[in-house]
């Protein structure tokens, strides 16, 4: 999980701290300039995206450990913005930037979603790669609508445009986890008791 810029232990009582503040200034340095909306990416004529059961996988860079550990974040970062969504929902007047920088640091979400492309062979990262563009590209979408002006109540057309930015970048997460199989489990670690020393008999 990327570094908590807040010292709240749980992502849970961060978010239901945030939901019970209002919003504050936020100036947009995101992850540089945002791109129009691209709806309907994942479907229609060159969307470029396979369809999820036509993923060829490669099971033995699938079961390495660097793969597991970015699919585990990656399934996060889809848990981080149903949060969001609910943070919303409890509070139009959240503040999401801090969300978005403490559970997206940019450069190590990237990297879990390359590592986890890794898996899949080159029709399949055709597709996933332009999933995880999107991805990007919403997140930062997202910050920039969340920007609001000191003292201004964000507006019901605002908390809709929010909403429908949260729930693209949910349907991109979403689409990208279906490509994948499910995470390994770990395997049972079985103890074995050491028998007790032998009693050593004295000599006289």
């Amino acid at each position: 999980m990327p570094a908590s810029l807040h010292s709240t232990s749980t992502r849970g009582d961060f978010l239901n701290k945030i939901a019970t503040t209002f919003v504050v200034v936020g100036g947009v340095t995101a992850f540089g300039a945002p791109a129009p909306a691209n709806a309907g990416w994942a479907n229609g004529p060159g969307s470029g995206v396979l369809d999820p059961k036509d993923a060829i996988v490669d099971e033995d860079i699938f079961k390495t450990a660097s793969v597991q550990k970015s699919l585990k974040s990656v399934q996060s970062y889809a848990s981080s913005v149903t949060d969001m969504k609910k943070a919303l929902a409890a509070n139009s007047q959240v503040d999401l930037k801090p969300v978005i920088r403490k559970e997206f640091e940019f450069s190590k979400l990237r990297a879990d979603m390359n590592t986890l492309n890794t898996a899949f062979d080159e029709d399949t990262q055709r597709g996933t790669d332009r999933l995880i563009r999107v991805i990007l590209q919403d997140l930062n979408e997202l910050e920039v609508t969340n920007a609001q002006k000191d003292g201004i109540p964000r507006s019901d057309v605002r908390v809709a445009k929010m909403n429908g930015k949260i729930d693209k970048l949910q349907d991109a997460f979403d689409s990208l986890l279906k490509f994948s199989p499910p995470a390994l489990k770990a395997p049972k670690v079985e103890v074995v008791e050491e028998a007790p020393p032998a009693a050593v008999e004295e000599t006289v």
